[in-house]
């Protein structure tokens, strides 16, 4: 990448020996990054239903402070790009993983909504940020490397929320204090998080590098790389949130389906994750893009047509399977795209998390004036989209694509 300079140790995947010892290090430490960042969601999310009881919040107060911690990213992830030029990657990367695994204890301590709501949008904020310097990182790692390694990250990123889920679950099921559990954790990650972060490469911007906008908007070579992003996120986003009603409300599922679905979901894309490298070094992003988009496109018509739980169950696996790689490669493809990988970045973290943020909306509002298959359909559309739209990862010949960015390319 044109603009990033490592220190002498940090050298190129050819170098001969023990110099590619540094390389090796940082695909280790990047992988526990991931699996950190997601530790921090995994421990958040069990808490909820307690926060809810504790803070007295009807449902729609709930919604609009869960809203918060997006809408936090997407205003912030803009800054991340100068933080990175301005501090370097590591230490950007250590600081700000540090903070969102801080933040997690703040939720507990807040004594009603409003105090809530600030908190959630500082803890989102950080995230964001959080998430650019790491996947600036970790672009940087897999090309390096010379193979694919984003969809792998990701996938760590999954087993980070798995386990961490557990162990709150566990939490709650002793009647652990919320406020001490999520104050030890917060601790615990930080530290581990200064620890992990050491064996990150040290990338400076180059000394001819100049400075990017302190808010720097998406550039246009994001956008079409974003738009792709866009539609995988919204086919998640609407499995996620809206796949237990789905199997409730349509096909007459029992509780304890519809209980385990989400977490059936979320498994499913972790696997497809923890794989995806595979397929993407031997057959390209392209290509993986253009069968997971047909295999998302074959889930959600079978969602869109199940009138059993087993063929709705069949079409959210299909669906998980088949966008499991877009996020990780869409985020690849922005970081090979320019000559500021972390402006690149940020711009197609923003617009994914705007995805997130309209998805399971929409879908509500379609299934309210028509019905849940209807705002399937929707989702079937844009996982079609995936299919048209995977040229977007072809990389564009320059100086920011050179021939070891990574995954074999179509």
């Amino acid at each position: 990448m044109t603009t990033l300079d490592s220190r002498p140790s940090t050298t190129t995947a050819g170098a001969p020996g023990p110099r590619r010892d540094p390389v090796r290090r940082a695909r280790i430490a990047v992988s526990l990054v991931f699996v950190l960042h997601g530790s921090v969601t995994g421990t958040f999310i069990t808490r909820i239903p307690w926060l809810q009881h504790h803070l007295h919040l009807s449902p729609a107060q709930l919604g609009i402070a869960l809203l918060c911690p997006a809408v936090g990213a997407s205003l912030a992830m803009p800054l991340a790009s100068r933080l990175v030029h301005r501090f370097g990657n590591r230490v950007a990367t250590q600081g700000l993983l540090t903070l969102w695994c801080l933040s997690v204890g703040l939720p507990a301590l807040m004594p009603n909504l409003y105090p809530l709501m600030a908190a959630l949008l500082g803890y989102g904020a950080v995230a964001g940020m959080a998430d650019v310097a790491m996947n600036a990182q970790g672009v940087e790692v897999e090309q390096r490397l010379g193979r694919s390694i984003m969809s792998g990250l990701h996938g760590m990123w999954s087993v980070g929320v798995l386990v961490a889920s557990g162990f709150g679950v566990l939490a709650a099921h002793q009647q652990f204090d919320p406020r001490l559990q999520l104050g030890i954790t917060a601790l615990v990650l930080a530290g581990l998080a200064q620890t992990v972060c050491t064996g990150l490469l040290d990338l400076c911007p180059a000394a001819t590098a100049e400075a990017p906008p302190r808010f720097a908007l998406p550039p246009r070579s994001a956008l079409a790389v974003g738009l792709l992003g866009f539609c995988g996120v919204f086919a998640e986003g609407a499995s996620l949130d809206w796949s237990g009603i789905y199997l409730r409300d349509v096909t007459g599922a029992s509780a304890s389906i519809v209980a385990a679905c989400s977490t059936a979901f979320a498994a499913t894309m972790t696997l497809a994750r923890l794989t995806g490298d595979l397929a993407i070094r031997r057959f390209g992003p392209v290509t993986t893009v253009r069968a997971g988009g047909a295999v998302a496109t074959l889930g959600s018509t079978l969602v869109v047509l199940a009138d059993r739980p087993y063929l709705a169950i069949t079409g959210f696996a299909l669906i998980g399977i088949g966008i499991a790689t877009i996020v990780p490669l869409a985020f690849a493809a922005a970081g090979h795209s320019g000559p500021n990988p972390s402006q690149s970045i940020a711009g197609v973290a923003t617009i994914t998390y705007i995805s997130g943020l309209v998805a399971p909306a929409v879908v509500g509002g379609i299934a309210q004036a028509t019905s849940l298959a209807v705002s399937f359909g929707v989702v079937t559309a844009l996982a079609a989209c995936l299919v048209l739209g995977a040229t977007a990862l072809r990389p564009k010949p320059g100086p920011a694509t050179g021939p070891a960015t990574g995954p074999t390319e179509d």
